[in-house]
């Protein structure tokens, strides 16, 4: 496949990784928000990123029947439309004022973008050299880490600037307060109908871009259910590992914001920009991690940064001051490239289970909806957000093991029963 033919689909699946990223980082900008608006715990806010990840969990067998039934192509303009649905949805929610219909559209969304990475991460794997699969990866997902960088900034401006003062709260009665703290909510209107006429437009885009079709390997007998593929150990594991991973890195972004300015004292609109500074570590570990793959071994990489984060979180947990906030930002750095690393360790050799592979993969981003609730509980019951750090922490420690043994390649005899496998 020359390069030639592949270097505008590739600009086109990148754009992907970018918007998609976007989205889950305005995540962190939701919380604070709703949970003032809508007078909310912390346990109550992470409904947010409940709603978000339950969705990866019961949409990706779905997108991966998709993928093998229809095609790359009508999996990814299916998940762009889902996903602009869903962002338009928030006007409606932000003019009813209910929590819930906000949870209703950023499930919405969230299955649009169950899809869109079900396809993306393997597609951008597979346009290419195997050789190079990893590292290619990592350069797509390092757009996401730009989204990562300029999604807190912006939505922090627009979203969190325009409310009510606890002074201005302070002298209204409860009918009032509760009135406007709800009004707040439509500040969340222009930026996702914005989003969701980028995604309409990116989805014509590639309505009309010919897209070359992943050379599947022969001699390998098609997957006919989800159980075939998880005969492959390593898939297992990686499942394991991108589980623990996402649960990691949501409750990081997603809960910085109320962690900052109990941490460090900062108010939550400069608690923002240091969020963007976490994403730019994120998007400049991402870039040189890929560097550093053409010298050193990437299940290696993957294991000494996951050791790195789990030191990192003990600071995180027992640290004062703004040295909790740049513990953050290392932490962020040496999260960069576990993702899409795990992501390619997992599907590696899987050949004809490789949608399969990657839909349990996708599955397994429901961390992100069970693990930040344990944070927010421990965050909740000691009183103090630091403790929550615990639960990072020992995802770290998962991580690590699967960069350490649990990556390596050992197909397990298919006269095994799954939960053998299990």
């Amino acid at each position: 496949m020359s390069k030639n033919k592949t270097l505008f689909p590739f600009i086109l699946i990148t754009s992907l990784f970018f918007l998609w990223g976007f989205a889950h980082n305005l995540d962190p900008i939701l919380i604070p928000h709703l949970k003032k608006s809508f007078t909310l715990t912390t346990v109550q806010a992470t409904l947010v990123d409940s709603a978000v990840f339950i969705a990866y969990f019961l949409m990706a067998l779905p997108a991966g029947f998709i993928m093998k039934k229809y095609g790359y192509k009508t999996g990814i303009i299916t998940g762009l439309l889902i996903f602009a649905f869903g962002s338009y949805l928030f006007i409606p929610a932000a003019n009813t004022q209910q929590y819930t219909f906000f949870l209703v559209a950023l499930f919405i969304i969230a299955c649009g973008l169950t899809i869109l990475e079900t396809a993306a991460n393997p597609y951008a794997s597979s346009l290419g050299d195997p050789a190079t699969s990893t590292q290619r990866l990592n350069f797509a997902q390092s757009f996401n880490g730009l989204a990562t960088t300029l999604a807190p900034i912006i939505g922090g401006r627009i979203i969190l600037t325009k409310g009510y003062t606890p002074a201005q709260l302070s002298v209204m009665t409860e009918h009032s307060r509760k009135l406007a703290l709800a009004a707040e909510a439509s500040s969340v209107k222009l930026p996702y109908f914005i989003l969701g006429s980028v995604l309409v437009i990116i989805a014509i885009l590639f309505a009309f871009t010919h897209l070359p079709k992943i050379q599947q390997h022969e001699g390998h007998t098609a997957s006919k259910n989800i159980f075939h593929a998880l005969k492959h150990r390593h898939l297992a594991l990686g499942v394991a590992a991108q589980f623990f991973y996402v649960g990691a890195q949501v409750c990081v972004f997603s809960l910085f914001i109320l962690y900052a300015p109990k941490a460090a004292g900062l108010t939550e609109v400069k608690a923002t920009y240091y969020l963007g500074l976490c994403g730019f570590a994120f998007l400049v570990g991402r870039f040189i991690g890929t560097v550093l793959m053409r010298y050193f071994n990437s299940a290696r990489m993957l294991a000494v940064y996951a050791g790195i984060n789990v030191l990192l979180c003990v600071v995180a947990i027992l640290a004062h001051g703004m040295v909790t906030v740049y513990t953050v930002v290392g932490i962020c750095f040496f999260m960069s490239i576990m993702f899409p690393t795990i992501f390619a360790l997992g599907i590696k050799d899987l050949k004809a289970d490789t949608e399969f592979g990657s839909s349990l993969i996708i599955m397994s981003i429901v961390g992100g909806a069970v693990l930040p609730r344990a944070f927010g509980y421990i965050s909740d019951t000691t009183g103090n957000i630091q403790y929550g750090y615990v639960v990072p922490l020992l995802c770290f420690i998962v991580v690590a093991f699967f960069g350490l043994k649990g990556h390596r390649v050992k197909v397990k005899p298919e006269s095994l029963p799954v939960s053998a496998i299990l």
